[in-house]
């Protein structure tokens, strides 16, 4: 990649990832060092990382971002194919065509984990890892489990009730995520998408596999979720912890200013060696 433009150019890229037919609509830039690599959380989009072209030390960087399937812009003939498995196979895919092989990785709740399991097989081409809420432990599951703790046969109905649920809630955010949910998301996609984070979650021992990485790694969370059980761990495993005030799951939509600061002093200190 070459040549610096502090703007993101839309994409759409055509893919076929286990025998299914998907059409990535994402962003990009070129420009010069490691490239950062943006995967969106449930429910979200690839715009929740557009202001990246406001961070100033990140300004000459190469930056990819990706609707996942059945997210935002990108389709798939087969929403109930859209598990982690399958999320981590289009992401291969979607570097692969960008022709990137070394990257930071930011990731958030979903894409978090589809990060780290993209990060588990191949941790050489990770340059860092920004871990925002991506699910390490079966308590991350308090939104993806109510998929098994308030079932409903009709995709829609789950949807449309799990957004109710979500706005009511007292977190921070919670009833600015859940306004455009609808708008966001396909609801055929949910179920597939839920049960995998479960079960990874449950049984995918995550918690060993982030601790294992060789890479830096930067764990943040929000303030209303400092009661982790799992934060000592990754502390002294040797991940850098970072709590966002005034916020819960999404530092995006409540305090931005501070997850970007984080973002870049890591990518930085990471690339300088510092």
């Amino acid at each position: 990649m070459t040549g610096t433009v502090n703007r993101l150019e839309r994409f759409t890229l055509p893919l076929t990832v286990h025998g299914t037919r998907v059409d990535v609509a994402g962003l990009h830039r070129d420009g010069t060092g490691t490239p950062l690599v943006f995967l969106h959380g449930f429910g979200s989009t690839k715009e929740d990382y557009a202001d990246v072209v406001q961070q100033d030390r990140l300004a000459d960087r190469p930056v990819l971002a990706y609707d996942a399937p059945g997210c935002g812009a990108s389709t798939c003939a087969d929403l109930t194919a859209v598990s982690l498995p399958f999320l981590v196979a289009v992401a291969e895919q979607v570097l692969q065509a960008w022709h990137i092989d070394r990257f930071h990785v930011i990731g958030h709740s979903m894409g978090g984990l589809t990060a780290l399991l993209l990060a588990d097989g191949d941790p050489g081409r990770i340059a860092s890892f920004t871990n925002i809420e991506g699910n390490v432990a079966p308590e991350d599951c308090f939104l993806s489990r109510q998929i098994i703790t308030h079932a409903d046969d009709d995709p829609d109905t789950f949807l449309a009730r799990f957004a109710e649920r979500v706005s009511d809630s007292r977190f921070h955010a919670g009833a600015l995520y859940a306004s455009s949910l609808p708008h966001k998301v396909r609801a055929g996609a949910v179920r597939a998408i839920f049960e995998s984070m479960v079960d990874l979650s449950d049984h995918g021992k995550l918690l060993d596999r982030f601790l294992a990485l060789p890479t830096p790694r930067l764990f943040m969370y929000g303030e209303q979720n400092n009661s982790l059980s799992y934060l000592p761990a990754l502390a002294e495993g040797g991940v850098e912890l970072a709590e966002i005030g005034h916020c819960a799951h999404f530092p995006m939509y409540s305090n931005a200013p501070r997850m970007w600061a984080h973002i870049t002093d890591l990518v930085t200190r990471t690339d300088t060696g510092s």
